[in-house]
């Protein structure tokens, strides 16, 4: 659901549009040169300020590649404390890298996770540090123009879709809704399983795609629950004991739109206590304290924490973390799942993408 704002903040609204407007009139126009490299090149983002699910569908497009490519992701490390470039490993912390890229590097093992703010010197440091590269994804990269992405996919929410949406700070538009045609891929994401053709036909007027433009749907999917702390047990079977009567959860959760986890956690459990902090938000010890009492306030015999992926490696590093909370500690693993038979189209042109251009030319 939207957030009410003051409508004091629509004149900032009207200003940081027409920024955005001139900045992208420079680069549509030729006036500023984008970079190119002769690598395929895939971007991943959207036009509104998170919430949209870019890290599962960045994780679904790298497993879909790592099968027959050498895979690089360039995230720019938001929230990290370190400066330039630098690739991730089983040996970084949230600090150097952001929550985000160490969470994908634990994922991914043997894909290359690198961050840099700047996404040229980013690209340039992936070349020369593992030549091996076949396909860079940029997490996060639509609003980077001064790199021209082969192929460009643009995620929107169901429940909030950039076409209803204002410029901030009234809205939550980063720029105008017109720069969806750069998109050569638009993804509804978070949509209900439930979501009818009618409903999908709406949609698809409303947005009023481009021809080049292909439009999907996608839902979130949940995996078993995965311990935060190594050496805990695996549960998957841990949302079966949730459903009994003597059972309670302590939801931890620092993401932009923890409200489907929310609802997924409260249908299968009796009692829960939900502790919503900021998306990528930094805990400090008092929030280890408050996650505490929540869990001392549940009357349950048997308890749980649980939380996110992107959390969970924030939450690792706290060695305040006692027993028993610190062996009853489980994250969520996230994925997606395309509507209506639609994965095999999608894999097919990203894919077929990648093996076809050979430079990092655009393919609308």
């Amino acid at each position: 659901m939207q957030k009410t704002r003051s409508i004091f903040l629509y004149p900032f609204s009207l200003l940081y549009g027409l920024i955005t407007a001139v900045r992208n009139f420079l680069f549509d126009s030729g006036v500023l040169k984008p970079e190119e490299f002769n690598i395929p090149v895939i971007c991943v983002g959207n036009l509104a300020a998170g919430g949209t699910g870019k890290t599962p569908h960045t994780e679904y497009l790298a497993d879909l590649l790592k099968k027959e490519f050498n895979v690089a992701i360039l995230s720019r490390g938001y929230k990290r404390k370190t400066r330039g470039f630098l690739i991730a490993d089983s040996n970084s912390s949230v600090s150097e890298t952001g929550d985000e890229p160490l969470q994908m590097s634990l994922k991914f093992p043997g894909i290359v996770i690198a961050v840099d703010s700047n996404r040229i010197r980013g690209v340039q440091g992936i070349l020369r540090k593992k030549p091996e590269t076949n396909v860079i994804i940029l997490d996060d990269g639509f609003q980077h123009r001064r790199i021209t992405p082969g192929f460009s996919i643009l995620l929107s929410a169901y429940d909030r879709l950039f076409i209803n949406d204002l410029m901030l700070p009234y809205g939550n538009l980063r720029e105008s809704k017109t720069n969806m045609r750069r998109a050569d891929i638009i993804l509804i994401t978070k949509s209900p399983e439930s979501v009818s053709a009618i409903q999908r036909r709406i949609i698809v007027k409303q947005i009023n795609k481009f021809p080049y433009q292909n439009l999907y749907f996608t839902s979130v999917t949940y995996s078993d629950p995965v311990p935060v702390f190594d050496g805990n047990d695996p549960a998957p079977g841990i949302f079966d004991a949730l459903l009994t009567d003597d059972t309670g959860i302590v939801l931890v959760t620092g993401i932009a739109d923890p409200g489907p986890l929310a609802e997924y956690i409260k249908v299968r459990s009796a009692e829960q206590v939900i502790l919503s902090f900021g998306d990528h938000h930094r805990f400090r010890e008092r929030d280890i304290e408050k996650i505490t009492n929540a869990w001392n306030s549940l009357r349950s015999g048997r308890k749980y924490l649980v939380t996110t992926g992107k959390d969970a490696v924030r939450l690792r590093e706290f060695a305040s973390f006692a027993e028993p909370i610190r062996s009853a500690s489980y994250y969520i693993p996230v994925g997606i799942h395309f509507l209506n038979d639609d994965q095999g189209e999608f894999d097919n042109l990203i894919t077929d993408y990648v093996r076809k251009n050979k430079r990092n030319n655009r393919i609308s």
